[in-house]
Formats: C-alpha cells, structure tokens, sequence
C-alpha cells in the first residue's frame, strides 16, 4: 500500500509539473501574440474549482491526465483540446474579433501551437541543469569509463566474447555510452543483434552481441544480458559479517575488504553476487585486505540461503558526493543528456514504425506511476530529476508529431492551408479530428491494458 500511495503521489505531482508548464508554453505566447486567453485548464471537463483573472479563468478540472488553453475562435474539437463545436458563420465572424486566435495570422498560430513541446525542451534542459550545475552526485572514488567488472558465462555478453576489464567505447549507435545509454540501447533492440566495441589491453575490438529477449521486460537491468559495471575501481569493502556464515566461519571482519574471489578482482558486489551464483556449491578461494595488508587465500564453501548462494557479508554501499560542475559545465551535460534522450526516443519511434520494438514495450500512465514511485523511494536526486527530465521531452517530442489532436497535427494543417492560401473546410478538419480522436482513444485503452498486464500480480503464476 505504501508504495502504491507514493506512486500514485508522485505520479500526480510530476504529470502535473509537466502539464503546466507544456500549457504555460501555450499561454505565454497567445498572450503575447494578443489572443484572448479564456481558460487556462488543469485537466479536462468538468470544471471544478477555479478563479477568472481578466479574461482568463484559471481552474482545475476532473479529468487528471491533460490539461488545456481554450482562446477566442478555437472552437474545433482537438484545437486546443477544446469541446466545443462550432459552425462556418462563427469562425468567418470570430475572423473579425482582434483577440481570436483565427484573426491572427498562421505563423503566429504555429508559433502558439510549438510553444508548449518547446516549453517542455526547455524544462527538461533546466532541470538537468539544475542537477548537473549544483548537484551532480557522483561515487567518492569513481570509474569514469564504462569498464567491464564481470561477464557471466554463457550469457549473451559471453557469446559476444565481452571480458572483465575490457572498456566499452560504443554500444549500438552510441558511441562513449554511460551505463545508461547501454541499458537503453539493450531494451530497444530485444532479440537483435548490436555492434559493440571495446578496449582490451591497448586494442580496439570490434565486437557483436545479441541482446536477449527479456529487455522487452519492464524490469530488465544490463546485468540481465551478463554484463556487470565496474561503478568503484577499489576492491569491494566488506560492512557486516552474519553469524554462522561462511564468511564468518572464515573469520572475514568489517573493515576488511575483497581482493580477489578464485583469482577474479571484482570490485562491485553485485558483480560477486552473479559469480557465486554461477559457481555455486563449488568452493572458493578469497584473498581479503586487513588494515592495508593482503593475508593468505582462505578457501570457503559457500551456503544456499534465501534462494541465493552466498559467502554471507554485506558491503558498504557506494560512497557518493556532491561534485557540482557550474553552469556552464552543467549546461554542456544538460545539453548532451537531453540530445541522447532525444535521439533515443525517435530511434524508438522509428523502430515502432518498421516493427523492430513491440508496441507492448511502452509504457503509460500506470508505468510511469510506477517509475515514479520508484524514483522517489530510491537514494540520491539523480533518478528524480532525470525521470522528470526524460517524461519531459517525451512530451515534447510526441505532441509534436503530425497527429490531428496534438500540436504537430495543427501545426501541420496550418501549413498546408498555407500552401493552399486558403483554409481548408470545416467539415473536413471535424471529420480528421473525429477519426483521430477515436483512434488516440483506443491506443490511449491499449496502453492502459498494456501496462496493467505488466503489474506484479500477473506474474505469480509464470516459472
């Protein structure tokens, strides 16, 4: 229930960041343009609370997942995602009435309809900003490349011929990917095979792997394919010994720390996690640092406990610090971060179109609810502020395609009717606004069946 309440919360409150702020874009330029503003609108029809300010009525209506700027002579259902029908008389007279939108010329008009995607461009830029120029949280002591800490055997990096310590210089189309550009990189290409390069010993190799199947899922990690990041360079530190572990048994002490495990210098714990589960009941040999000395390799036979294999100590967490980088630093990673997420999201786009990634792979608002929460709940500001960031410029670049009912599609039939120097006819545009409306309705019903399908209780049953 908990974590239900902080998803939903959430949710709520980064949705409604975003649609304010893509509806001020809206607003700001109509105002400027000098169109008459008549609502301002949280939400869709039923009114429910509100205050008029001149001649705008700020409110909050009942419908939570949108919102709307309805101004003077849009009247078209989808313009503006206004209700309302209209008639040919009333838009010829609404020509002739100085503060409707239709008395004002189209590039004005265009300009009103980009605002809002470009409001939330600009968002996601200074929320990255934000975070990059005077948060940055990075490890005390940090790998800076995307250096290979473990491979699993016969994983799909495995076949691949990835080794531990080799540096991944491209992965898919990003070339000095971060671990999360190749974690994005792997869910949209399931079941493809992707070129991969690396650095092995001063040599550059070019490599292919095969990403399995399970990045369709929701919860797949990079870790899942067999590749395991080397997020610290030093060995990994040991916190806590169990009781009547095999680690305790072995004399292991807080403080010490794990040099080697069969030879092997894992430096994340994770990394160790998937090579016990590997090696399983097999014995291992581990050399452990105490008070800057290494002592002499202890052999230790691991325990079957809670589903796992394992020595049975826990680690320090990663030590993180603030490592704020100014504005101009934070704008030039703000920039990249939302250049690379850009790309992405077409690239996604684009394999949605020619059928390379299932449209089952998307999420909506039961998804994001849910990446919400889980951002909110996880340590640090990082996962907050770039969930917000990416939902952003998601917004933005959707809302820009030439979909009738999104902006792009006004923008669209605003410039076609200047190509014909005319305006095209109502009838028309009501019948494409009807035909769109019904088929956003339906994809907008898929996504929902979609993303319930995808929750925890359906998966209880599957091995």
């Amino acid at each position: 229930m908990h974590d239900f309440l902080v998803s939903v919360a959430a949710f709520i409150v980064l949705i409604g960041l975003m649609i304010l702020v893509h509806e001020f874009g809206h607003f700001l330029v109509a105002k400027l343009c000098g169109v008459c503003v008549e609502r301002f609108s949280i939400g869709f029809p039923p009114r429910l609370i509100g205050i008029k300010i001149g001649e705008t009525d700020y409110c909050i209506s009942a419908t939570p997942l949108g919102g709307y700027v309805k101004m003077t002579g849009e009247n078209l259902p989808g313009e503006n995602l206004s209700i309302e029908g209209a008639d040919d008389e009333m838009i010829e007279a609404l020509k002739a009435v100085p503060g409707a939108l239709t008395s004002h010329p189209r590039w004005q008009r265009i300009l009103i309809a980009a605002a809002g995607p470009v409001a939330n461009f600009i968002l996601a830029l200074v929320l990255m900003v934000i975070y990059y120029g005077w948060i940055n949280e990075v490890p005390s002591v940090q790998v800076k490349a995307t250096t290979v800490d473990w491979v699993v055997p016969n994983s799909a990096a495995a076949a691949a011929g990835i080794q531990a310590g080799d540096v991944i210089t491209r992965f898919g189309s990003v070339h000095d990917p971060s671990w999360d550009m190749i974690t994005a990189q792997a869910i949209i290409n399931p079941g493809q095979s992707i070129p991969v390069d690396v650095e092995r010993e001063d040599k550059s190799l070019d490599l292919s792997m095969r990403i399995p199947e399970s990045a369709k899922s929701s919860d797949f990690d990079i870790s899942d394919a067999g590749l395991l990041p080397e997020f610290v360079p030093g060995p990994i530190a040991v916190a806590q010994v169990e009781p009547g572990t095999p680690a305790a048994r072995a004399g292991f002490r807080p403080g010490d720390a794990v040099l080697s495990v069969d030879g092997h210098p894992l430096h994340y714990i994770v990394s160790l996690q998937a090579f016990m589960q590997q090696n399983q009941a097999k014995p291992v040999s581990v050399v452990l640092e105490r008070d800057g000395k290494a002592l002499p390799p202890i052999q230790i036979d691991p325990a079957h406990m809670q589903g796992a294999w394992v020595l049975g100590f826990d680690s320090k967490g990663l030590a993180m610090r603030d490592n704020p980088l100014g504005l101009g630093r934070g704008t030039a990673h703000a920039t990249r971060f939302c250049a690379d997420n850009s790309f992405l999201i077409l690239e996604v786009v684009e394999r949605l179109f020619t059928r390379r990634v299932s449209v089952s792979q998307l999420s909506g608002p039961i998804g994001i609810a849910q990446m919400a929460g889980q951002a909110a709940q996880m340590r640090g500001w990082y996962p907050k502020f770039s969930l917000a960031a990416e939902i952003s410029l998601n917004l933005g670049i959707l809302n820009l395609f030439p979909f009738p009912i999104l902006d792009g599609g006004m923008i669209m039939l605003l410039l076609i009717e200047s190509l014909l120097r005319h305006d095209i006819s109502l009838n028309i545009k009501e019948r494409v606004y009807q035909v769109a409306f019904v088929v956003l309705v339906v994809f907008f019903a898929f996504i929902i069946v979609n993303d319930v399908t995808k929750l925890s209780i359906f998966g209880h049953g599957r091995p």
